[in-house]
């Protein structure tokens, strides 16, 4: 067997493969990720969005940025260098002679193969006269042109060619280490090991420390996890938490913290500008003794998001510091809404622990609101458009108009809305339109369902319930063209909850108040006319020999039944002797409950199919990754692009408590089916839920769909089906048939003996 041999790269080829290798596996997905987009198609997006959103600050941001960042050049130079380098060593490679190359000897002789020996030796003869070393020629040459020669000619020299691809015969297998030798000189031994150490040792830990110990200080929403604990401890200790103290929570986050966050930022000129701020805000709770809100970098934060919210000039530093506040608010606000929904499950498996009201997860997503469109909580909506100050709310609350609302403006005439802002020149005027027609208006459909039931329609105690939202987004700017028809509000949605069940209950209650004197009034009628005599009972009796009861008082409901038909000019005595026969009847019976037979199979069908889609959506729900980009919020005063998601949950507004957690809605672009579940009240009756969509972006779009749920008795578990029931005839055959099988078989080998 051949031996083997390694040796280190002397020459230092090998090392270029593996060096080429590596900067090619670095490059080239490093271009693919890394490489700056198209800045042309950012720039076309930016310019679509300059009619709507050209006076939003993160719009006037995203445009300097994208005008003064050298980033995307310096990327690009990074990894044209990189590809210089790949190129080079490319190039290096290709250059290179190959070491390992199969032996031909008719290459050596220059020879076509399978050429004829007295062409073999003729050409020998040719070449070695002209690379003799005696006559002034190459002595290598020579060399393998003689090699070549003998394995031609030589009958175990081709025969070793032919098998080893060698004349001589085996050769040893070498390994090259693609490495330089000068790596493993003894000159050298103390500088490799000196980097090996720093590399390894010293550098590797380091860096994975840092990043673990960073890692593990935030949630997966990257919110620090000291912040969640906070919030759970003034959520729990503070159930109902009005706006004021929200504030205080939010802004006490230790995002804002310097000694947390590397970016939160204590300058010298705080302590005269934000006591300046306060004095211009009032009342801020500045003299409160509870930790962490008297702490300066909360005080700071808590100045900032309030001057954010009543829309303060402040100075550029301030500004600057403002801004990071501001951009970590819908974060937080997401957090300390996940950190209520957690309380509230708690509360509810457990027992025993005080939930957060209602009113406090709302007062989070009513902030979340309020942050994004830099507003306070008593201000009108109208003022998240553009060209809208305080002094001009005086026009649209006048005794003519009464808008108040963006849904009162955008249901006016347009020259009732063009009278109604006459203070607006045209340009102004057709930029507020264009920022109202972009606003969403959300249709809200909702279908109630107990799924992997008999009947998924009737809700019982304890059961799942899955209430199926479909949300479905249009512009406002579609409800111009449509002025009757109503825009779907808070406000409009609660009356017409309210109006909706006033008439139904009175309708209601005359109706059976007509009926019921119907009902009396008939009676009374049936009793004069025909009354039942002892007599007659007795003459039934005997028509029966059972003697049932029950049968005299059929007959008796029949005749009062053809009474009524007689009262109301219904068929005559004559035609009642012309029924069908006895035969028709059974026909009629049997099509009747072949009729029912196949409504019941259509409505287990249509389950199934309901079943079946309900399954194949939740599996692509779990497949599909589909995109948080939906359309950018109009938001005059926030810093930065944000998406326009929302918050759909059900809740009991009168017990103030969550039925069904919210669900953060962050894909709907144009249609989305979202399905909330909860379970049903373990007591029967009739409750009113209300299923409700609110904005995290926007002030005055939130809905809220009343939801009547009627809980049913719950169906008795059967301790003994019918499918195990086996009666005893069957198991006494069996019995004995297993015992005829063995005196059958006892006899069969008594005969074989």
């Amino acid at each position: 067997m051949a031996g083997q041999q390694f040796q280190y790269d002397d020459s230092g080829n090998t090392f270029f493969y593996f060096l080429t290798s590596f900067v090619g596996l670095i490059v080239i997905p490093a271009t693919y990720y890394l490489w700056p987009r198209d800045q042309n198609a950012e720039q076309l997006r930016l310019k679509s969005l300059r009619r709507v959103h050209g006076r939003c600050l993160w719009y006037r941001l995203r445009l300097m940025k994208s005008q003064q960042s050298i980033v995307p050049t310096l990327k690009k130079a990074a990894l044209l260098f990189g590809w210089a380098v790949f190129l080079l060593l490319a190039y290096k490679v290709s250059k290179l002679d190959r070491e390992y190359q199969e032996y031909n000897p008719y290459e050596v002789l220059h020879l076509e193969a399978g050429a004829s020996v007295a062409e073999i030796k003729k050409q020998y003869r040719v070449l070695s006269l002209k690379h003799h070393p005696d006559k002034g020629g190459d002595e290598a040459m020579f060399m393998k042109l003689a090699k070549a020669y003998s394995a031609l000619t030589n009958e175990e020299a081709r025969d070793n060619w032919e098998k080893y691809g060698n004349p001589d015969g085996p050769r040893v297998t070498s390994f090259g280490i693609a490495l330089p030798a000068w790596i493993v000189d003894q000159k050298n031994s103390m500088l490799v090991l000196l980097v090996y150490g720093l590399a390894f040792m010293v550098i590797l830990p380091v860096v994975v420390g840092t990043w673990w110990y960073r890692s593990i200080r935030y949630s997966g929403d990257q919110i620090l996890i000291n912040t969640t604990q906070l919030f759970m401890h003034f959520m729990y200790k503070t159930p109902t938490m009005n706006m004021k103290r929200l504030v205080m929570v939010l802004t006490a986050a230790f995002e804002f913290d310097p000694r947390s966050n590397k970016e939160a930022i204590i300058r010298p000129t705080d302590n005269i500008e934000v006591p300046q701020l306060i004095r211009e805000l009032g009342n801020i709770n500045v003299k409160k003794k509870e930790p962490p809100f008297c702490y300066p970098y909360s005080l700071k934060a808590r100045v900032l998001l309030l001057t954010h919210l009543a829309r303060m000039d402040v100075s550029e530093n301030v500004e600057e510091d403002q801004r990071f506040v501001v951009k970590k608010c819908p974060a937080l606000l997401q957090e300390m809404i996940n950190v209520g929904c957690q309380l509230t499950m708690m509360a509810t498996s457990r027992g025993g622990l005080r939930a957060p009201r209602l009113t406090s997860i709302e007062n989070c997503m009513k902030l979340s609101q309020m942050v994004l469109q830099g507003l306070q909580e008593a201000k009108s909506p109208l003022l998240q458009l553009p060209h809208f100050e305080e002094e001009h709310l005086r026009y649209c609350i006048s005794k003519k108009y009464k808008v108040r609302t963006l849904q009162d403006l955008v249901s006016l005439k347009d020259s009732d809305r063009r009278n109604m802002l006459r203070f607006l020149g045209e340009e102004k005027y057709d930029e507020v339109i264009a920022v109202l027609g972009s606003f969403p208006c959300i249709n809200m459909e909702t279908k109630l369902q107990v799924l992997d039931d008999e009947d998924s329609n009737k809700v019982t105690a304890g059961s799942i319930v899955t209430v199926t939202v479909t949300l479905t987004r249009k512009r406002m700017s579609e409800m111009f063209e449509k002025e009757d028809a109503p825009i779907p509000t808070e406000e409009t949605n609660a009356e017409e909850v309210q109006g909706d069940a006033k008439n139904k209950t009175k309708v209601w209650q005359n109706k059976n108040k007509g009926a019921k004197k119907a009902a009396k009034s008939k009676k009374k009628k049936l009793t004069k006319k025909k009354p039942v005599t002892q007599q007659q009972a007795k003459g039934d009796k005997a028509k029966h020999p059972n003697g049932n009861v029950a049968g005299n008082d059929d007959a008796a409901a029949s005749k009062v039944e053809e009474d009524d038909l007689s009262d109301k000019g219904s068929e005559s005595d004559e035609a009642e002797g012309n029924k069908d026969s006895p035969s028709e009847r059974d026909e009629e019976s049997d099509k009747q409950s072949d009729t029912e037979v196949d409504e019941i199979a259509g409505d287990d069908e249509e389950e199934w199919e309901a079943l079946q889609q309900s399954i194949q959506r939740r599996e692509r729900a779990l497949l599909e990754t589909k995109s948080k980009v939906t359309h950018p919020v109009y938001s005059l005063y926030f810093p930065e692009e944000k998406q326009e998601w929302w918050w759909l949950y059900i809740a009991d507004r009168k017990e103030q408590t969550l039925v069904s957690m919210p669900n953060h809605v962050c894909t709907l672009k144009d249609t989305e089916e979202v399905e909330l579940k909860f379970p049903a009240p373990s007591k029967t009756g009739n409750y009113q839920y209300s299923v409700i969509l609110r904005s995290d972006s926007f002030m005055g779009l939130d809905q809220i769909k009343p939801l009547k749920l009627e809980v049913h008795e719950a169906k008795a578990m059967m301790d003994n089906h019918p499918q195990w029931d086996i009666p005893e005839t069957e198991e006494e055959e069996d019995d004995q048939e297993d015992s005829d099988g063995i005196e059958e078989s006892e006899e069969d080998e008594e005969d074989n003996d």
